[in-house]
Order: structure tokens, then C-alpha cells, then sequence
């Protein structure tokens, strides 16, 4: 259960990130459901990189995987809703 839990961080945050990304960029491009998706995705690849670039320190810091599922989850999100391209 303990090498599960940074995936899920990664998930939950890139979900969280997601949807705020998209809401502040006002996209309404595609739905909650597929933002959601989309954020949790981008979280785990945030929280990829960020266990590739940090090495062990950054790979076992909870806190430091939920930053970069945020951050990857948001910035997916938005790339995302750009190339659909519908903002309010």
C-alpha cells in the first residue's frame, strides 16, 4: 500500500490541478469528467518527472508529488483545452 501511495497523490492532484487550471483559463472546451481525466494523467506525468529530476529525495517526498501531479495535471489540462480551442 505504501509504493501506492504517490500514484495516488499524483492522481488526486493532477485532478485537482486540472480543473483549476481550466477554470481559471475559463476553457469550456470539454467537460469536468474529461478534465478530470486529463488532470489526473498529466499528474502522474508531473509526478514523473519530478522523481526523475529530484532523484530519491524529491521520489519519496509526498509533498513533492502532489506538487508536480498540480502541476502537471494543470498544465495538461490546459494545453489540452487550448488545441480545442473554446474559451469563454
Amino acid at each position: 500500500m505504501e509504493a501506492l501511495m504517490p500514484i495516488i497523490t499524483q492522481l488526486i492532484a493532477g485532478a485537482a490541478g486540472g480543473n483549476a487550471a481550466s477554470a481559471v483559463l475559463k476553457q469550456q472546451a470539454f467537460g469536468v469528467v474529461a478534465r478530470t481525466i486529463v488532470g489526473a494523467i498529466g499528474g502522474l506525468g508531473g509526478g514523473f518527472l519530478i522523481q526523475m529530476l529530484g532523484g530519491e529525495a524529491a521520489a519519496t517526498g509526498l509533498a513533492m508529488q502532489a506538487i508536480g501531479g498540480l502541476v502537471g495535471g494543470g498544465v495538461l489540462s490546459g494545453i489540452v483545452g487550448q488545441f480545442l480551442g473554446k474559451t469563454a
